[in-house]
């Protein structure tokens, strides 16, 4: 019987997903901030002020979830929110300096963990997992 290298593929990466996710949830809890907490902080540190709905979709956590979120992360002073003066339904949440200061010590000792990870793999091979990661995504985001 021949292989199946889909189902292989596909195993392979389910196993390197779960265990890439444990090393970035053990980097960011060694920081004292949970994954959800981490991630909202990054976005606003890279990206600037966004909506709820904006960060949301950055950071892959429903609208529902990422409130309760926010909230505890505006009570530490690490963002705050405001309103728009366009549209009352439109909140932007933006990252305080105590929050930029804070991610400013982290991220980089974050980015060089996830550096460590991919230390043994070639620039090549890292844009040619890009590709492919991309090529997945996009089929079934199209609707396949």
């Amino acid at each position: 019987m021949s292989e199946n290298f889909s189902l292989k593929a596909f195993v392979v990466l389910m196993k390197a997903s779960r265990t890439l996710e444990e090393i970035i949830k053990k980097d960011i809890s060694s920081h004292g901030m949970r994954t959800s907490d981490f991630t909202i902080l990054e976005a606003l540190y890279h990206k600037g002020r966004q909506t709820i709905r904006e960060i949301s979709e950055a950071v892959l956590i429903n609208t529902g979830s990422i409130t309760y979120v926010i909230d505890k992360l505006e009570n530490k002073g690490l963002l705050e929110r405001s309103d728009c003066s366009e549209d009352r339904r439109v909140v932007y949440i933006q990252i305080t300096k105590q929050g930029k200061e804070l991610m400013d010590d982290i991220f980089p000792k974050h980015q060089k963990v996830i550096e460590e990870i991919f230390e043994d793999v070639s620039t090549e091979d890292k844009q040619v997992l890009i590709d492919v990661l991309k090529k997945i995504g996009n089929k079934w985001e199209s609707g396949k």
